[in-house]
Order: structure tokens, then sequence, then C-alpha cells
């Protein structure tokens, strides 16, 4: 019996391709999440999760199973000789109304993917592992992939495919794109999950030492576990058995008292600095290590691929549903710059700490990837308006708002969930958005009034003081939570132009005059 047309096929189980599952799957598309893996990851890998991720996580449902699996990053110790020198990696915050999770929170990889799976099977879809992607073709309206599980092989057809399937994807070298860069073959870090005695657990360790060598150990949060990094001299080879690991590191630290045992996960890790030459053609996409790769420094790669699946899970839901598939352009066009300077911060990262420049441990507001902008983009004019202190193609801050009856609520609360969100301050802009028609079919729109014509009050002035919005700003939120459209004056005109790349064409009627500040 043949299956009925997929929406898309996802090819890859990673933190990446199970993020665009989650979008895709919550807007009801069909959609089918192969891994050649028979099981889910189990090691720590990449162990960092930036503010601006956790916000991603909190819209898809995942945030809590992450928080609960994580903590913030410990001091770093830097062993030099018989001196351990506490270093501050990262300053750490308190939350504010406009970042509620201003800290990298500190979490073995296979924990995050587990927290996407769980969220994923919560929706009712799953991970098929031990199901591998063969090849594919692709014509004017499908893909056609022929996988390989447990069950034997099969042909799948699609409307869509997305190869989330890693550095080494199959995805990206059918499709035949270049993915441009180096790998440094002669520079290899072993990498390894252990339990260990001998060493605090309230320090991330770090043993530098001259020509680039050094030897860390993090401590992996509700374990006995550290994650070890050994970088090896070039004609070094690695050693990856316990008791030559543990005479190794000792050598490394000079700490006789340093033990590892159980060992659960090792890795031979070569730093890869590779940037897709596209980010795909026709009907099949790339996103995450598929598109880029980079070096274990500043915790940039797997939030460079979550978010990339953030940006392309709207989109492609939209195009599903009448969108111009132009819209789908924009992912590359916005994804790719991104890309290219996370690769020289985390490039850059590197090669201080074989420099020994204690500027590279420092992490600060370049990582947390809170300041990444699609403004200057194919949908955020540099022409256009914009409040006291943000732009279109902004990420859109949060706030604490309060309804009419005095109960307090986030404006990410407001924002979570697969629609648009206006958000109109002042009368004409209030009007502007009763008028506005909006779509059927795609995402929907949700409307807030902010002020006296609405049933939402800003009593801190937030949307003031660090949104910059005037007295009547209208402001369109895309579902990504990026700025999509800022009109300080003629409104309706505005907006109306601004949706049309980003909306099917077919318009619902306007939204009645009698409810300011409903949802829709």
């Amino acid at each position: 019996m043949n299956r009925p047309i997929l929406d898309v096929l996802i090819v890859g189980a990673g933190p990446a391709g199970t993020t665009l599952a989650i979008d895709l799957t919550r807007r009801g598309h069909s959609v089918r999440v192969i891994d050649k893996g028979d099981r889910a990851f189990d090691g720590s890998r990449a162990k960092g999760l930036q503010p601006r991720t956790l916000e991603v996580l909190e819209d898809l449902g995942a945030l809590e199973a992450v928080l609960d699996g994580g903590s913030t990053y410990p001091l770093a110790g830097i062993h030099l000789g018989p001196l351990t020198v506490p270093w501050r990696m990262m300053r750490r915050s308190r939350p504010t109304p406009e970042v509620p999770y201003p800290n990298t929170w500190l979490i073995p990889q296979s924990r995050t993917d587990r927290a996407l799976h769980g969220c994923l099977e919560k929706l009712g879809g799953r991970v098929e592992f031990g199901t591998a992607l063969i090849d594919f073709t692709q014509d004017s309206g499908h893909v056609t992939a022929n996988v390989a599980g447990p069950a034997g092989a099969e042909s799948v057809t699609a409307r869509y495919l997305v190869g989330a399937d890693g550095g080494s994807s199959l995805v990206r070298k059918r499709l035949g794109i270049d993915f441009t860069g180096s790998t440094r073959e002669e520079d290899r870090i072993v990498i390894v999950d252990a339990v260990t005695q001998g060493l605090p657990r309230n320090r991330w360790h770090l043993w530098p030492r001259r020509g680039g060598q050094f030897t860390g150990a993090c401590p992996l949060p509700d374990s006995d576990l550290f994650q070890w990094m050994v970088r090896l001299a070039p004609d070094e080879e690695p050693v990856l058995d316990e008791a030559r690991l543990n005479e190794r590191i000792r050598s490394a630290t000079g700490d006789r008292r340093i033990t590892l045992t159980d060992i659960r996960w090792t890795s031979v890790f070569r730093p890869n600095i590779r940037l897709a030459e596209s980010y795909g053609t026709g009907r099949v996409l790339i996103a995450g290590d598929a598109a880029h790769v980079h070096p274990p420094a500043g915790a940039q790669g797997l939030n460079t691929g979550v978010q990339d699946a953030y940006n392309l899970g709207w989109k492609l839901a939209q195009v599903l549903s009448g969108a111009d598939p132009a819209l789908l352009d924009t992912y590359e066009a916005e994804r790719m710059p991104i890309a290219a300077g996370v690769l020289g911060l985390s490039v850059s990262k590197y090669e201080g700490i074989a420099r020994l420049d204690p500027s590279s441990i420092r992490r600060g507001k370049d990582e947390q990837q809170l300041a990444l902008t699609y403004f200057g983009g194919p949908l955020a004019a540099v022409d256009g308006d914009r409040t006291e202190t943000l732009r279109a193609g902004d990420r859109m801050p949060d706030a604490e708002l309060r309804h009419a009856n005095g109960e307090r609520v986030r404006l990410f609360d407001l924002m979570r969930g697969p629609h648009f969100t206006a958000i109109a301050n002042g009368r004409d802009s209030a009007r502007a958005l009763e008028r506005l028609a909006w779509p059927d079919a795609g995402a929907p729109l949700r409307r807030l009034v902010i002020g006296a014509e609405g049933r939402l009050a800003d009593p801190a002035r937030t949307l003031n003081r660090v949104h910059g919005l005037g007295e009547d700003t209208l402001v369109l939120v895309r579902p990504d939570g990026y700025i999509g459209h800022i009109a300080n004056d003629e409104h309706l005109t505005r907006i109306r132009t601004a949706i049309q790349p980003m909306t099917p064409t077919t318009r619902s009627r306007p939204m009645p005059a009698t409810r300011p500040g409903a949802d829709e």
C-alpha cells in the first residue's frame, strides 16, 4: 500500500533536525524524521546552550527538561604548575524583563537530544532510528527518497527533504554542494566522558601548555562524570583505553590522584572549519552541521544549527500553506551570513586558546547570540522604520505586561506558539491592526494592543525604555521571534506590503473592531 505524500522528510535526529520536526509538527504538517544511528546519541559533545537557544526551546516546549538536566557553568580553574587560578569564563547575570535567560547553560548534548525527542513525542511524532537515506531524486513538485530501515527498503515521497545529517552529510554531497574550508588533520582532540575521582567538581579545569597543547576537564551536571578534552601533539597517537588514558592525563596534569573509570563515550575530534556554498537546491535543503561545522570553542555549532531549523520551520510551513516559494530563498540569505560570522568567532576563540590568550576562555555577548540580526536581509530592508532601539530583523526582547485584571504576563508568553504577533502601541496603530486582513491559511496572527485602546498595559514602560516604541508604533513579530516590520505611520499600508512575501495570498476578513487586543 502506498503511503500518502509527506510534507517534509527530515534526515538526521540531532538538535537541528528534531527542532525542525517539532516546529513543523506543531503547525499540523506531516513529517518523518529518520536517523541512521541505532539509538539516540549518548555523549556530552556540544554541551553549551546559549541564551537565545534557551528562548527557542521555551517556545518549542522543551525548556523545562533542558533546565532540569543542566546548570550554569562553574568557574574555570587554570592550573599553572602548583597554582590554580580561578577564572570567570562568563559573567553570571540576573534575568531581566527583556532577557529571561541571560546565562549559557551547561548540559550534555545527549540530554538536549532527549529533551527534544520527548517534546516531539508529546506532539505525536517520533524518530525512526536505524533508518538510513540511500539516495533521492527531485522534480518540480516532489522529492522521492529511498530509505532502508529495520523493515527493509522503501520509497518515500515528500514535498520537501531537509538534510540535518551532520558534517559528512549525504544530502549535501548528493546535491553536489561544495563544503568550503579546511580540516586540520594534524590537530586532534581526544574527548572522553568518564567517572573521575581526585578532582574538585566546582571548577572547569584547564591545564594549558606551550605549543597550543592543553588538557581540560568539565564537570557534567547531576552526575559523577567529567568531559575530558586532550589536545594532542601533531605526531602523537590518540589513546582511548582506560589505563593509557589515565597515564596520559596524569602526565599532562602532573596530578597522580586523578583517576578515570567507567568511560562512557570517546571521540577523536579534528577541528573542521567549513561552510556550505549553498543551503539547498530546489526542494532539498540542509541545516545544522550539514551546512556549517565549527571548532569546539565558544559553544556555537549546536546553537547555530537549532536556530537554522527555527528560521526554516515557519518558512517551510508558510510555503506548504500557499506562500510564494521564494520565501525559502530567504532561509539561506538570512542564515548563511550568521554562520559565516559565527565560524569566525569560533576560529578566533580556538586559535586564542593555542596562544594561551586568557580572553579566548572568556565568554560574553558575542557568544550568546542575542544580538544576531537579519537587518538588511530580504525580509528586513535597511530603509524601513525603526524604533529608538530596534530595527526590522532584530530579535524581539521580552517584556512584562499586565492584563486589564492586573494579572502579569510576559510578552514571550503571548508570542509563544506557531503564529505571527502584531503589537500596536497607540490609537492609530491599534485601528490599523483592527482593519488588517490576515490569511486564513498558514500561521495565524495574534493581535496585541497596548495602552488605553487595548487590554494590555505596560506599567514598567519596558516597551518604551527597552524596545524604544514610540507613541504610535505597530510592530510585526515573525513566528521565530524576530521583527518582521515596524511602522511609525501609514501603519496599514506599510504592514500590508510587509506581510506579502511571508504569507499566503488568500486574505480573511479584518478582525472585528469591538475586540482590540484579542487573539486570532
